[in-house]
Formats: C-alpha cells, sequence, structure tokens
C-alpha cells in the first residue's frame, strides 16, 4: 500500500499532540510521538498511515468541512468491522473509535495497518496473468462468505433494514442527487431515475453488503492471491445481496475509461468472463441464477452515478478528498449515459 502514500494534503491537517494524547488514552500500548502520511486513493473518508514507534495504523475520519445529512459516517465503518472481525470475516482490527468531533476537526476510528497489495485496476494488471483468475475467485468467494452470515446472530440486525432495500437506495441517492445544486442535473440521469421509479423492484433479500465491492477495495496477500481485508465499508448496510454483487460485476459493462473491463480482451488477459463471475457465485450461494441481473446493473450504475455526481459537488464545495476527484467527477455525464443505455437494453430483453 505504500505506494499510494503521499504528504497530509492541505486542508486535512491534524494536530499530532493531541491525536497521541488520545490514542495513549484508549489505545493499549500506544506509545508515541506520530507520524502522519495520507493515503491518495479512495474518494470518500481521508485516511492516514499512523506510524508510532514501531506500529502502524490507519486513521479514518469524516471528511471536514460542510457534508450532506448522513454522508461519511466512519462510526458505522467501525461498527461492522468489528462485528465481521469476530466471525474471522477478513477485516481490519480496530483499536479505537473517537466520537468527539474536537479531537482532530470530525470523528474518526483508529486500525490495525494490513500489508499486502491493493490493485487500483479492475483487471489487477499489476498482478501476473496466471494469479488473475485466482484473484477473482477470491473476490467472489469473499462476497459469497460476507452474504452467508447472518447478521442478527453475529450483532449486526439493526445496521439497516431488511427490507426494501432497492427502492429506499433509490430514494435515497435520487434525493442526494437531486439535492446537490452544485453538481447539476443530467437528462440521462433524470431519464435513469424515472425509469428506475417506473419499474417494480426485484424480490427482497437480505445480507450484510459491502456496497463497493470492487477489487480496489480489497487486500491481498503480498505473494498469494489470498484475499486478506476488505477496506472502505462506508457504504454498508443490510441490503440486498444480488444487488450487493451486481454491482461488484459491473465493471464488465463499464469501459477502460470508466474503470471497467467492456472493451478489454478478457480472454488474452486471463480475466473471468461476466458469466463465469455470475456462476461462481451461484455455486458459492447456491442458487440456480440471477434472472433479473440487468436490472441490478441499471441500478447500480445509477447508484454508481449518483455517488460520482457527490464526488462532483464536493469538488465544486473545496471538500473532495481525493487529488484525483476532479478526474473523477468528470466522468459523471458517461457514467449516467451508461446507465441509461443499460435500461433502455434491459427493456429490450
Amino acid at each position: 500500500m505504500t505506494d499510494s502514500l503521499g504528504p497530509v494534503r492541505a486542508g486535512f491537517e491534524i494536530d499530532t499532540g493531541r491525536l497521541s494524547d488520545w490514542c495513549a488514552a484508549f489505545i493499549v500500548g500506544f506509545h508515541g510521538p506520530i507520524k502522519l502520511t495520507q493515503f491518495t486513493g479512495g474518494q470518500s473518508n481521508p485516511t492516514y498511515r499512523l506510524s508510532a514507534g514501531e506500529r502502524r495504523f490507519v486513521l479514518r475520519r469524516k471528511p471536514p468541512g460542510l457534508l450532506l445529512k448522513g454522508a461519511h459516517d466512519v462510526l458505522r465503518e467501525a461498527t461492522v468491522l468489528t462485528a465481521l472481525r469476530r466471525q474471522g470475516f477478513p477485516v481490519p482490527q480496530v483499536f479505537g473509535v473517537c466520537e468527539d468531533a474536537d479531537v482532530i476537526g470530525s470523528p474518526f476510528y483508529v486500525m490495525a495497518l494490513v500489508e499486502g497489495r491493493i490493485f487500483w485496476d479492475a483487471r489487477a494488471s499489476a498482478a501476473t496473468p496466471q494469479q488473475r483468475p485466482m484473484l477473482f475467485k477470491a473476490m467472489i468467494e469473499g462476497l459469497a462468505q460476507l452474504h452467508g452470515l447472518d447478521a442478527e446472530a453475529i450483532g449486526l440486525g439493526g445496521y439497516g433494514r431488511p427490507e426494501g432495500f432497492v427502492p429506499r437506495q433509490i430514494a435515497r441517492w435520487s434525493q442526494q442527487y437531486l439535492a446537490d445544486g452544485d453538481a447539476g442535473r443530467n437528462d440521462d440521469m433524470d431519464h435513469l431515475l424515472d425509469w428506475l421509479k417506473a419499474r417494480p423492484a426485484p424480490a427482497d433479500e437480505s445480507a450484510i453488503a459491502h456496497g463497493d465491492f470492487r477489487i480496489d477495495n480489497l487486500i491481498f496477500a503480498p505473494d498469494t492471491p489470498q484475499l486478506t481485508a476488505v477496506i472502505d465499508w462506508e457504504l454498508s448496510t443490510l441490503g440486498h445481496p444480488l444487488a450487493d454483487f451486481a454491482y461488484h460485476l459491473m465493471v464488465y459493462r463499464m469501459p477502460s475509461a470508466l474503470g471497467g473491463l467492456a472493451d478489454i480482451d478478457l480472454a488474452s488477459e486471463n480475466i473471468p468472463s461476466e458469466q463465469a463471475q455470475v456462476e461462481a457465485y451461484c455455486r458459492a450461494t447456491g442458487r440456480d441464477g440471477i434472472p433479473d441481473l440487468d436490472y441490478f446493473i441499471a441500478f447500480n450504475l445509477f447508484r454508481f452515478a449518483a455517488i460520482i455526481h457527490g464526488i462532483r459537488g464536493r469538488v465544486a464545495r473545496g471538500n473532495a478528498v481525493s487529488p484525483q476527484a476532479k478526474t473523477r467527477a468528470e466522468q459523471f455525464p458517461a457514467l449516467a449515459a451508461l446507465g441509461w443505455a443499460q435500461a433502455r437494453a434491459a427493456n429490450s430483453r
């Protein structure tokens, strides 16, 4: 992960003295002084590597500045990480949670730094061709393991409402899209939203859903395709497992210019096909198939476009987290157009 580190960026500074005092009070065996660097990847919550003596941690905080209501709830992340780790699911250990914004300027939590590899592109170009099928297999197995956990039994029964996930998500993201005047409106996005509202949602199911399960939110072992940690749980909730899976799958419908695989020669890259991933997930979860897959992908393209629309708004307001935020925000019109095209294609099938 070290290649994604840089100095703490302007506007995201932390008083290391106050942070050191808090860590010493709440993390067993902590000794300063602290050195901070900031991860450059990710678009949501500012993330730092915290070094203290021989120990290394990761700090995730809520961004400073004006935020949309309900966004960037880092304390929810800490809740789900703690519960999942008790079940042996691969997530980092949480060492401490701070709700007091006065300590560093916003709520935060501190977790273990998991050493390993993050692949920043959908085709895992930094991996060898021989490893790629195993990486894609590990992703499916990890997602299936997550969806197989009993939320009530592991203390996450109140982590979200178990019914009506898709309609609620459409309502939530449409509200944020329509409310964020700084980011502007888009005809394709409006058409896609109308299409989703007019169609009945697929039959309800409920599971623990990551909400952003893609390869750059996963950490793999340094030398093997073993999945060692799933990170960035900001969008996690109790949700429809097939919506969560389709979000992971939609890279197959997106071109490389948008971070996808649609225009990549999968065979030459030794990457499993979309159908192979569908079959692998169905085997791992005991399903016969996914008849509403096109709907779920259109839904996820809307949701993803809405997330990027939010980044566009943060760029306009000047509190975007990532230095790549402006480039990401510029992809919004293309994503909205792709989502609307997927909806029209679903109508014809």
